[in-house]
């Protein structure tokens, strides 16, 4: 099969957490494969065949014979998906279900159907971000950045994200892969020189990016003011020249001065016509999600085509963190850019490509055949926003759960990508909830999917001998929608293939959409509709004893779409899907189009176990206990409506200390009630205006820095008109309470 080149391109201006995932799929077999050391991350691999059940003979099992339904074992060079974390933060939930946990169910998803995929993913790690946290810590940014590759790497191991890459773009690959381009750019003159008054510190004898400069600022005088925004009155700077006093940020007794200095720029301007209609084609071809479109007309066009044009753009910074800009044999872009790096938009992007070339030397087949092979790739703001319970992600507030946390619960990470998934915000805004993972686990996951598996296996175990029942000539394979005689059961049994070959293509054709949200909520159903086909059918003792015969087709249908949901749910909870065939003692599948026979009769399962443990909510304490523990409450409220639960309960230990323990107790009372009191004390108006003006100020940030496009002073003036109307609704609550 042939596929069309497909970008899924979705853009983040969230400042810090920018990433992305892609997913390549080739359609024939181009690869072979490639060193065993090119892995740098220890790949999770797709389950082998055994499943871990070693210990049942492989004489118990009676699979139908049928290579296109057994999952092939991957190889690593079989195919690609690719994503970049930027590396100088911890990911939280947001950052994983943006791009590397999405990317990862799709990737899965490939493979369950036998098409060749490659899962590449790594850090991002040059910038003026990772020179300034460097520099907080005190440390160089490649300790800084090996630092928190580590943390990536072991975050994502444990969520199971199953890459068959993982590397850094402080690679060497990197620098080579990314100076060509630059030099190809180059040669087909699409670079000119521009000369630019910049900070400088004397003494340090270097330029100063915009966040290495402070100073004070010229509309509001306060003297902390950034080199590309003021934190009190949110105004952005074009450069950091405009602050009064600018001082070096790393020591402020340096003396800054201004001096130019010259830098390439890539001349979008003579690309924008191609570029404009690659854009329109590729929104088609692609079926990019609505929230990248920016016009009313829906059209995908950068702001800026709009107006005067694009304009050239400088793609080489005064830094010594990054790619180092090569030489190009012309005399003077080579001594005016000599000691620069090339910005990192620019290295960025390309770290996708550096990555698939330490994984393959054959890395241009799939970055240069789009006949063969479709690309797909996730974004940070691909889904927009998952925010946390009513606020925002923020480590340095310690509100939200991040990477490295998730464990600490008790959940095991099925659990947790069940949940991520299922809240994926793919068409608007969404928030994680503790009441809403609680009742994932117990109202969905146990009640459903876990009630069905254990409930079908558990009963064949006890009532079969774990054997699989059914006429031992059974051959498998479909079975026909129409009902094979005038029976009861008959008129069940086709109803139900009907309605789980309508859900399965359903499935299919959200997951090729990448609607996986969608597709979960279907796997969900199909589980849901098993739970169903066993009420319609009455399996228990009762039918066991009043026909057999009709007991033992119930189990093997039931115990057939078993076996299609550890496929079905394998994207999402790998690790489960595993669980699942360990009781089957089956080989891993591949997705079924429509429902059939491959488990036959005679088949001897695993003994059953439960998926999924219950979590305990008497009273809310769970709910209240991870609030506490993650922000999503402040600890003083928290800390009150505990101690007011201490002291019903609270007895003393003697009665001459009654009285002392009383005032104690009284007076801990009052200072909860205070607490609480002053966590609540906000009304919802406020707490609206802060979150918007928050988010303001952060895209006027990302405007300035690169991050997000848009017109920095006007966006600027809307959070100046922001912070003036919580300030006017500040006083007006004020006065009202006086």
């Amino acid at each position: 099969m042939a596929g069309v080149q497909a970008n899924r391109v979705r853009r983040s201006g969230r400042e810090g957490n920018w990433s992305s995932a892609f997913v390549i799929a080739a359609r024939i077999p181009l690869l072979s494969p490639p060193p065993s050391s090119s892995t740098t991350l220890p790949r999770i691999t797709e389950l082998p065949p055994a499943l871990g059940t070693e210990t049942l003979a492989m004489a118990d099992r009676k699979i139908r014979q049928d290579d296109s339904i057994l999952m092939h074992i991957h190889n690593p060079a079989d195919g690609p998906v690719l994503p970049k974390e930027d590396v100088n933060n911890v990911p939280h939930l947001g950052n994983i279900i943006g791009s590397t946990l999405s990317a990862d169910v799709f990737a899965r998803y490939n493979r369950i159907q036998n098409i060749p995929t490659l899962f590449v993913c790594g850090t991002d790690e040059y910038g003026t971000a990772t020179e300034t946290k460097a520099l907080e810590e005190g440390v160089t940014p490649m300790e800084l950045c090996t630092k928190f590759n580590k943390l990536h790497t072991e975050v994502y191991k444990w969520f199971q994200i199953g890459f068959d890459q993982w590397g850094r773009t402080s690679d060497p690959a990197q620098t080579e892969v990314t100076q060509d381009i630059y030099k190809h750019i180059h040669d087909n003159g699409y670079f000119e020189l521009e000369t630019s008054e910049q900070t400088y510190c004397e003494d340090d004898k270097l330029f100063l990016a915009d966040r290495f400069v402070e100073g004070e600022c010229p509309n509001c005088g306060y003297d902390d003011a950034r080199g590309d925004q003021c934190d009190k009155c949110a105004l952005t700077f074009s450069s950091p020249t405009e602050l009064k006093n600018p001082r070096c940020k790393r020591n402020k007794n340096h003396k800054v001065s201004v001096r130019p200095s010259t830098h390439a720029c890539i001349r979008l301007n003579a690309i924008q016509p191609k570029l404009e209609k690659w854009l329109q084609e590729q929104r088609v071809k692609g079926k990019w999600a609505s929230n990248v479109v920016i016009t009313d007309k829906g059209e995908i066009v950068e702001p800026r085509m709009l107006g005067e044009g694009l304009r050239p753009s400088a793609v080489t910074r005064d830094l010594n963190w990054g790619v180092a800009v090569p030489k190009v044999g012309d005399p003077e872009a080579d001594e005016k850019l000599a000691n620069k790096v090339i910005y990192v938009w620019f290295d960025a992007p390309i770290g996708y490509i550096s990555m698939t070339k330490s994984y393959t030397d054959e890395w241009q087949k799939w970055w240069m055949n789009p006949d063969n092979v479709e690309l797909f790739q996730f974004m940070g703001k691909d889904t927009e926003y998952l925010n946390y319970e009513d606020t925002k992600f923020s480590k340095s507030r310690n509100i939200g759960v991040f990477g490295t946390q998730a464990a600490e619960i008790g959940q095991p990470p099925s659990v947790w990508r069940y949940y991520l998934i299922s809240n994926r915000p793919e068409t608007s805004d969404s928030a994680f909830q503790w009441s809403k993972f609680i009742s994932a686990v117990n109202s969905e996951l146990l009640a459903n999917l876990g009630n069905f598996v254990n409930r079908v296996i558990k009963f064949v175990n006890a009532k079969f001998d774990s054997v699989v029942p059914g006429p031992s000539d059974t051959k498998g394979g479909e079975v026909p929608e129409t009902p094979r005689d005038s029976s009861e059961g008959a008129k069940i049994d086709a109803e139900f293939y009907k309605d789980i070959n309508a859900k399965l293509q359903e499935y299919k054709e959200a997951m090729d959409a990448t609607k996986l949200r969608n597709g979960l909520f279907l796997a969900m159903s199909l589980s849901a509709r098993g739970n169903q086909y066993l009420q319609d059918s009455g399996l228990d003792n009762a039918l066991l004893a009043e026909n057999p015969e009709r007991c033992g087709e119930v189990c093997l249908n039931a115990i057939n779409l078993i076996y299609a949901l550890t496929a079905v749910f394998h994207p999402f909870m790998p690790e489960t899907s595993e669980d699942i065939l360990k009781q089957l003692n089956a080989p891993a599948r591949t997705l079924p189009l429509k429902f059939s026979i491959d488990i036959l009769p005679g088949h001897k399962l695993g003994k059953a176990a439960h998926l999924f443990q219950r979590i305990d909510n008497t009273d809310g304490k769970a709910e209240l206990k991870w609030k506490r523990q993650f922000g999503g409450v402040d600890a003083a409220a928290a800390d009150g409506a505990d101690a007011a639960t201490d002291k019903q309960a609270k007895t003393p230990k003697a009665e001459d200390h009654k009285g002392n323990w009383a005032k104690a107790n009284e007076a801990k009372k009052k200072k909860a009630e205070a607490a609480a009191a002053a966590a609540a004390a906000k009304s919802p108006e406020e707490r609206e205006l802060e979150s918007k003006l928050e988010a303001q100020n952060l895209l006027v940030k990302n405007i300035r820095t690169g991050k997000a496009e848009g017109d920095a002073a006007k966006e600027g003036a809307a959070a100046k008109a922001l912070k003036a109307q919580l300030q006017e609704l500040r006083k007006k609550l004020k006065e009202a309470k006086i």
